[in-house]
């Protein structure tokens, strides 16, 4: 079964956000880090390490 990475992503989060309940400004904080590290200087090295 191939599942689509988007999917299981959002999957993942939702299961998250109902089972460990973390406040909003860190989804919104966590959301925007990850939105600004993609496209800095970084994301090549962070791309590296993640393969």
């Amino acid at each position: 079964m191939d599942v689509p990475l988007w999917f299981a992503l959002l999957v993942v989060g939702v299961l998250g956000i109902k089972l460990i309940r973390p406040p909003w400004w860190l989804i919104g904080v966590l959301l925007l880090g990850g939105f600004l590290l993609a496209d800095s200087i970084l994301a090549p090295v962070i791309d590296t390490a993640l393969k």
